[in-house]
């Protein structure tokens, strides 16, 4: 009998261990997950990276020559080998964690043409993502919608936002390879003038490239192309059912837009992306952007409530718009030059800002004032998305890649969200030999340059500290501004949302060696700061607190 009593209080012993360690897992757990949630993600600060697919990392070689695409090309305009999978392992290494990215935007993966163009350059192959020739399917040199799903899952385990790039404004150029679309879906001249609202909208951007007729309501059938292609790969049925449910639902007429509206979302619908970074806008009724934003906005709910478990915050989906030449000095308007738009009031909570690369001349307290200023008054709920270098601006702020550090400052410090083009981190150049216009711009990742250049790896290091510092930090880039000191440079930003604040001062340009860094009025007197940069932890006194370094930077924050 004594030996059953031992037996069993050992048992309940274990049971008992067992739910203290349960306890202590959950605990754990809920730890965790508090410090994970105490940093709000707001896309107003986002630090966002972005990407040529094809041009960033291989991580299937396997699927690196599909369709027969083997035609000698111009310099830089073949494809490459970058893929899905090759962004994937990326995001698994750690890459745009330790650089401090809450979110990806990488080129169209959908299926491009088949055929190559050559307009003067070369011939061309749509390596660049831009060239739809089927939006339902994802292209073979980019890898499979189950890559696609994999990457997205992968980046929200890492906290990490996907935004898909999508073109509604035209299909891809008519090759041998590849027929224009039907008249009733497409038009094929004139070429856009740029002068005035009609010849913005109405036309094609270059020579053969079919415009889309997004002002169309007229009802059309699918292309019989599209049609044979479909049932070729044993999926007609399928996707005449789903787009028989999608018209039904929204009680849209079978115009052109309609149907690719449909097969945008249908990537949110399955996959749960966060975003969509629109090519093309102003080139395209801003009536269609509402209601692609109003489709994408419902696909995104639905996939919520199927995938609770995977939500990552209660941010509605985000749509950036690429308005070409919009800069955030014109405020919440896009001038045609006889008709302005509110691109703002069709879905876009942010549109590119191609005025930065300008600004970046003038000094920082400059740039950062004029943007806490615009930001807080013509765009306040909205935001723009700031760049310093694309993939289709030839004349980006650096070009020789002479100024890698004060890139980092500008484009990482500046109010409003980031957008690092991939090498801006880490040098990449953009000035290759034998490469005509935007292709230059678009060489292969310089993956060997960070493995073995010590400059390169500074450099690096510089923008991933800076990076980081900005994911940790909302106040950096959804914060409100203001001037510390002027010599030494040292400023704030404070960012209040309901119960939470966050605040952070920062010192540019300043002297090596010993340095009294002014605080007063921003924190109080004996608040212990840590600066980040410099890994320095600091006592406030007498207004100002003192470092030590050979840094020409601090970015210091609470100690909590």
């Amino acid at each position: 009998m004594k030996k059953l009593l031992v037996v069993l209080s050992l048992i309940s012993l274990f049971a008992g261990c067992k739910k203290v360690q349960k306890k202590q897992q959950t605990v754990q757990t809920i730890v965790e997950e508090t410090t994970k949630r105490e940093t709000p993600f707001v896309w107003e600060g986002a630090n966002i990276y972005f990407l040529l697919t094809d041009r960033f990392n291989n991580g299937n070689p396997n699927n690196d020559v599909n369709f027969q695409r083997t035609e000698k090309t111009g310099v830089l305009r073949g494809f490459e080998g970058g893929d899905i999978i090759g962004i994937t392992k990326k995001i698994e290494e750690g890459y745009f964690t330790d650089l401090g990215i809450n979110a990806i935007w990488f080129t169209p993966v959908v299926e491009q043409i088949h055929g190559a163009t050559d307009e003067g350059t070369g011939n061309t192959y749509g390596y660049h993502g831009y060239w739809a020739k089927d939006w339902t399917s994802i292209d073979p040199n980019f890898g499979t919608k189950k890559d696609l799903e994999n990457l997205v899952k992968t980046a929200h385990k890492n906290g990490i936002r996907i935004l898909l790039d999508v073109v509604l404004n035209h299909t891809g150029p008519v090759t041998e390879k590849d027929p224009v679309w039907p008249d009733d879906w497409v038009r094929t001249g004139p070429k856009c003038e740029f002068t005035t609202y009609e010849n913005t909208t109405a036309c094609t951007l270059v020579e053969n490239l079919p415009d889309i007729l997004t002002e169309s309501n007229e009802a059309v059938e699918l292309p019989d192309a599209l049609l044979a292609k479909w049932k070729n790969e044993g999926r007609l049925s399928k996707e005449l059912d789903e787009l028989q449910l999608f018209f039904e639902r929204t009680g849209y007429p079978r115009a052109p837009r309609y149907y690719i509206i449909k097969w945008l979302t249908d990537y949110i619908n399955d996959l749960g992306v966060d975003g969509f970074r629109v090519d093309t806008v102003k080139h395209v009724n801003e009536n269609t952007w509402a209601d692609l934003y109003t489709e994408a906005s419902y696909a995104f709910e639905t996939w919520k409530k199927k995938h609770q478990n995977q939500i990552l915050d209660n941010n509605p989906f985000y749509m950036v718009g690429e308005v070409y030449n919009y800069g955030i000095s014109g405020g919440r308007e896009f001038d045609f030059g006889n008709k302005k738009v509110d691109f703002f009031n069709y879905g876009f909570k942010s549109l590119i800002n191609f005025e930065l690369k300008n600004d970046a001349h003038n000094s920082y307290e400059t740039i950062f004032k004029k943007y806490n200023k615009l930001l807080n008054t013509k765009l306040k709920d909205k935001s723009v998305l700031n760049y310093l270098t694309s993939h289709d601006d030839g004349a980006p702020f650096d070009k020789d890649r002479a100024k890698p550090y004060r890139s980092a400052n500008v484009l990482l410090l500046t109010p409003g969200a980031s957008q690092i083009y991939y090498g801006d981190e880490t040098a990449r150049s953009l000035t290759i030999e034998g490469a005509q216009g935007d292709a230059t711009l678009r060489s292969f990742m310089n993956w060997k340059d960070l493995d073995s250049i010590p400059e390169t790896q500074k450099i690096h290091k510089h923008w991933q500290k800076l990076g980081q510092f900005r994911n940790n930090h909302p106040a950096v880039g959804a914060g409100k501004h203001n001037r510390l000191s002027k010599s030494p440079y040292v400023f704030s930003r404070t960012y209040i949302n309901g119960d939470y604040k966050d605040k952070v001062a920062i010192g540019l340009d300043l002297p090596k060696g010993k340095k009294s860094l002014s605080v007063k009025g921003f924190f109080g007197d004996g608040t212990k700061l840590f600066d980040t940069y410099s890994e320095t932890e600091v006592i406030v006194a007498n207004g100002k607190v003192i470092l030590d370094n050979d840094f020409d930077i601090a970015l210091l924050e609470l100690v909590e």
